[in-house]
């Protein structure tokens, strides 16, 4: 047998066989990276929320019965921006980017629930029908709404149960009852209500309160003239304009939106600390209407 000898190796093998020290990491230049695009990702996101809640939809909560029976005290909504125009009262934040006046000025429509800065002070957020526009006189006879001077049909269907709840308590202790299923309820009387341009919705009517008669009031140009649809517990452009006691005739200008979804509603049972009360105090049919 014949034994090979190793070689020695080649400057060049030898050279190839060195071990060459490890690169400088590179992974502090990634990390500063990757927090710079996170800073600028977070930036956007910012932009585009400003944008939708400037833009496009504003949340709203129902905080009292005023009207009843369409939308219910624990109701949260969004009202769309852009169907009536942009003006100071209807952007966030207390910006007044804008002079007096509307842009993109749009009307309402008899019928339609808005929601507005109420006078005078112009910095709380209601939420009322509209009834009348510019040139329609308005006023109640006897419980029921006139519109130029002819009565607005009004028909007796069966009555509203609203059951009692944290968030929910009867006007008066003549409406308590116990409906068939045995649970305690406030039973108010109910009314569908068709406006001239055939708007209908229902409404609630106690019986005979000094609201129930007005004198006539014709809408001046750039206002107008609100109602609840819980006629008689209601603040509303029945009353003057006076913080707690009503609001007057409402300028257009003070329009922030439209009803436009209702995204939750919860009967106020609910506790923060107990997260399983979150569901079973939803009212999982009220979720998702429109108006």
């Amino acid at each position: 047998m014949t034994e090979t000898t190793p070689s020695a190796p080649s400057p060049a093998a030898a050279q190839q066989g060195k071990s060459e020290p490890p690169a400088p990491s590179a992974q502090p230049a990634k990390k500063e990276k990757d927090e710079g695009n996170f800073f600028i990702f977070l930036v956007k996101l910012i932009v585009i929320m400003l944008a939708f809640r400037t833009l496009a939809f504003a949340p709203f909560n129902i905080p009292s019965e005023s009207m009843l029976p369409g939308l219910q005290n624990g109701d949260y909504l969004l009202a769309s921006k852009w169907n009536y125009g942009f003006s100071n009262n209807s952007l966030p934040f207390g910006v007044h980017p804008f002079p007096n006046g509307r842009i993109l000025a749009s009307q309402p429509q008899r019928g339609d629930v808005v929601i507005f800065k109420a006078p005078p002070l112009n910095s709380e957020d209601y939420i009322k029908r509209v009834i009348g526009l510019p040139g329609d006189q308005i006023q109640m006879i006897g419980g029921v709404l006139h519109i130029n001077g002819i009565a607005v049909k009004k028909q007796r269907i069966a009555d509203f149960e609203l059951p009692i709840s944290p968030n929910t308590r009867c006007f008066s202790a003549q409406f308590a009852a116990t409906n068939k299923d045995g649970l305690s309820v406030c039973r108010y009387p109910q009314f569908r209500e068709t406006l001239p341009n055939g708007v209908s919705y229902n409404v609630l009517d106690y019986g005979q309160t000094p609201q129930d008669d007005t004198s006539a009031v014709v809408v001046p140009d750039g206002m107008l003239f609100m109602m609840g649809d819980n006629r008689d517990n209601s603040l509303d452009s029945r009353f003057p304009a006076v913080p707690g006691q009503g609001v007057g005739l409402v300028p257009q200008d003070n329009l922030v939106g439209k009803a436009s979804i209702m995204m939750w509603s919860t009967d106020g049972s609910s506790s923060w600390l107990l997260p399983w009360t979150w569901f079973t105090a939803a009212r999982w049919s009220r979720i998702g209407g429109t108006f």
